[in-house]
């Protein structure tokens, strides 16, 4: 599973807005994805440094609809909820590659989620 696949989309709503000003973001995930997973897939796709993972999953809906035949009843699918708490004032990383010393600077907001802050 890519980085792509494990984020379906941000999860948008009015506390997960003012939690965003704290630096905890909600994301919708594949099922399958562990916090790991997670956490990989973040600082990859949005150059933030993610200091901890919780994850919540959800059953679908029940959902009832008349048909011609009578009632008909289904379910909407299961979804699972990760918030990642970022890193609001991250330090700057050196590190030596072949010899080479090289940094790497996090970002400190997700300007791609969604909002503007």
């Amino acid at each position: 599973m890519n980085e792509y696949e494990i984020i379906v989309k941000p999860h948008i709503s009015e506390k997960s807005t003012e939690a965003a000003a704290q630096g905890q973001y909600a994301f919708v995930v594949n099922n399958a994805a562990t916090k790991i997973d997670i956490k990989n897939a973040v600082e990859k796709i949005f150059n933030v440094k993610v200091l901890s993972v919780n994850t919540m999953r959800y059953d679908g809906k029940k959902r009832t609809r008349n048909g011609g035949a009578g009632a008909i009843v289904g379910y909407t699918p299961k979804w699972k909820k990760a918030v990642v708490r970022i890193d609001t004032d991250p330090k700057t990383v050196e590190y030596t590659v072949d010899g080479q010393k090289k940094t790497k600077k996090y970002k400190s907001v997700i300007e791609d989620y969604g909002f503007t802050q």
